[in-house]
């Protein structure tokens, strides 16, 4: 795993949110040092601390590791996921409200 490009994409996420190092270290349950550390790519962070990690920065972590994944992106879900991001939750709830509109229509079709 691509240690440096996972810490810089928690960071970029993180500094996105308007958290400091310590409010996530705090709602992870971790120290601001280890965090540090993972953001520096000094440390290999745990499977069950990624997905604490990812779940305070509402992202998924194939997105925190896609530097390390071969497969090649599936660039529909990438698109959906960057509107989802961007979207307010208003936004987001009007997004779900849309998509379960088409799906029920097409089932009924």
């Amino acid at each position: 795993m691509d240690r440096k490009a996972l810490g810089k994409r928690i960071r970029t996420e993180r500094s996105k949110r308007n958290l400091t190092q310590e409010q996530l270290a705090e709602a992870v349950g971790v120290s601001t040092t280890y965090i540090g550390f993972v953001e520096r790519g000094e440390r290999t962070v745990t499977l069950e601390k990624l997905i604490d990690i990812a779940n305070v920065l509402h992202v998924s972590i194939d997105f925190l590791i896609e530097d390390s994944i071969n497969a090649p992106p599936n660039t529909d879900f990438l698109l959906l996921e960057t509107f989802w991001m961007k979207a307010s939750p208003k936004e987001q709830s009007m997004i779900l409200d849309l998509i379960s509109t088409l799906l029920r229509h097409s089932q009924n079709n």
